[in-house]
């Protein structure tokens, strides 16, 4: 689908949508339970894959519990805009599947679905798009493999269609931090219903460590005790700096009351402060809802945006974010720890005035897309002037004059969605290849921004 977005101003109240990381991590911890209800989930493509694993081992989700998935389509029982998902668990105990688990573009379906399927007793395998057979699953793989359990890519290559053959018992087991945060969550969300529990020694520092600190408040949601440790040997407060971690056996998944409230998510909303900061309108501001605090890293785009001179507010007792149009000037970012901003800050670069220098993102280049790539080449058609480095994307927004273009989302929603903020800002009209894909993660994006006033047309939609 081709989105035309045209240069235009916003103002108005939003919300934002649930978090994608928690409804991912809790549809599997009720899995994991003998039954749980998720409450305010984001209902997206990518959360609709974890939910089609749960019920391949044997669980069902839906709008009601006991829903009847045996000859259902998963999909069809996990509607749009579903205020909670009832899960009947498989208690710890996945089944082998039937069939194939297929997790689309979902990149945390697969890794968390790996470790899951290492519990089965039997072989599990799990494919992806095209996308998603590009992306590097090795390291998590080796440590399956390390622990006991049979873990193969099907081409040798360390990327999907990959086999999984349990049970896992646990055990010790190193891995490399600086790929995947999900590798570690997977272990930690897997190890807590082994009989021995997980060591995980970390052989690299660790990125993106909020992402982690997001599973251990969700474990500990779920009365699941894993601690971080440091080089010591001693129990961290949180994942930053961790050395390793542990998690012991034998334990149960269980929230309080029986149910789990998804936070909104800060990924999304980082979309929704830029659209404020670059376009809202004279005197005007965009206010956006559902912005509680939490362990998301993505909460950082609140000071970044600060940093670069963007008059915005957040009242965090009630969860409120009110952002107004400002003068932005370049800064540098390090991006260790929240990779998905990338494409915001780059969005925002290309508006500001000076040097937006991002840092320490190599690894953003391994999602749904090389976003490094992506952005220094899509926002170049724009007309923003643009360094790419391995390890660093640096936006020349004082040579830069952004106009309208055709450019191509890449299939990837953080892409689409960035490029449409960029476009907010750009003289004329921007067309934007590939505008679906934004049911990843934010499936109402555009919906939204046309209700703050962007001048938006989606082809093949009458809208």
């Amino acid at each position: 689908m081709d989105v035309h977005v045209t240069n235009s101003t916003v103002r108005g109240t939003t919300r934002a949508p649930p978090s994608k990381s928690y409804t991912h991590r809790a549809l599997l911890a009720a899995g994991y339970s003998d039954g749980a209800t998720v409450r305010s989930p984001l209902v997206s493509a990518d959360t609709r894959a974890t939910a089609r694993a749960v019920t391949a081992f044997g669980g069902a989700v839906g709008p009601e519990s006991g829903s009847d998935v045996a000859d259902a389509d998963t999909d069809a029982l996990v509607p749009d805009g579903a205020e909670s998902l009832s899960v009947d668990g498989f208690d710890g105990r996945p089944a082998v599947p039937d069939d194939v688990i297929d997790c689309a573009n979902s990149g945390t379906t697969m890794r968390l679905v790996t470790a899951a399927a290492a519990l089965a007793d039997g072989a599990t395998v799990l494919t992806g798009d095209g996308s998603l057979r590009s992306r590097p699953q090795g390291p998590l793989l080796t440590a399956l493999t390390d622990l006991g359990v049979r873990a193969e890519s099907t081409r040798g290559n360390g990327q999907a269609p990959l086999v999984i053959s349990g049970p896992l018992a646990g055990g010790e087991v190193a891995i490399p931090g600086d790929v995947s945060s999900q590798y570690v969550t997977a272990l930690l969300m897997a190890g807590a219903v082994t009989d021995r529990g997980i060591e995980i020694d970390l052989t690299t520092d660790l990125k993106s460590a909020p992402y982690v600190d997001i599973t251990l408040e969700l474990l500990d949601d779920f009365g699941v005790e894993a601690t971080p440790v440091g080089a010591d040997g001693e129990a961290l407060d949180g994942a930053a700096g961790a050395a390793g971690f542990v998690v012991e056996g034998g334990q149960s998944y269980a929230p309080a009351g029986g149910s789990y409230a998804v936070p909104g998510d800060f990924s999304s909303i980082s979309y929704l402060v830029a659209a404020g900061a670059v376009a809202a309108g004279s005197g005007e501001s965009v206010r956006i809802e559902g912005a509680r605090p939490s362990a998301q890293g993505d909460s950082a785009i609140v000071d970044i945006a600060e940093r670069m001179g963007v008059d915005v507010e957040w009242d965090r007792d009630e969860g409120v974010i009110s952002v107004r149009r400002s003068d932005l000037s370049g800064v540098e970012v390090d991006v260790g720890d929240t990779p998905d901003l990338l494409p915001t800050i780059a969005a925002l670069g290309a508006v500001a005035d000076g040097d937006t220098r991002i840092t320490n993102c190599e690894h953003v280049r391994y999602k749904e897309t090389d976003r490094v790539a992506a952005m220094a080449e899509e926002l170049t058609k724009m007309g923003a002037e643009t360094t790419e480095e391995p390890d660093v994307l640096t936006i020349h927004g004082s040579e830069s004059d952004l106009r309208g273009a055709t450019v191509d989302g890449r299939a990837d929603h953080r892409i689409v969605m960035s490029l449409a903020v960029a476009a907010l800002a750009a003289e004329g009209t921007t067309t934007i290849r590939g505008g679906e894909h934004v049911d990843v993660s934010f499936p109402d994006f555009f919906d939204a921004m046309a209700d703050l006033g962007m001048a938006v047309e989606r082809e093949g939609t009458g809208e």
